[in-house]
């Protein structure tokens, strides 16, 4: 599954979801680079 994360206040990365941390932060993988970040968050249209 495809999530996006977000590194700082302006860095954001889009990859494939690896697992979901304890404090809230999730990883995920790009070709073979491990982000983690917290995840973005869906908004209501």
């Amino acid at each position: 599954m495809l999530r996006t994360i977000t590194l700082g206040s302006c860095v954001s990365v889009q990859g494939i979801f690896e697992r979901q941390l304890e404090n809230g932060k999730i990883l995920v993988r790009v070709d073979k680079r491990v982000f983690e970040g917290y995840p973005v968050t869906k908004k209501a249209a």
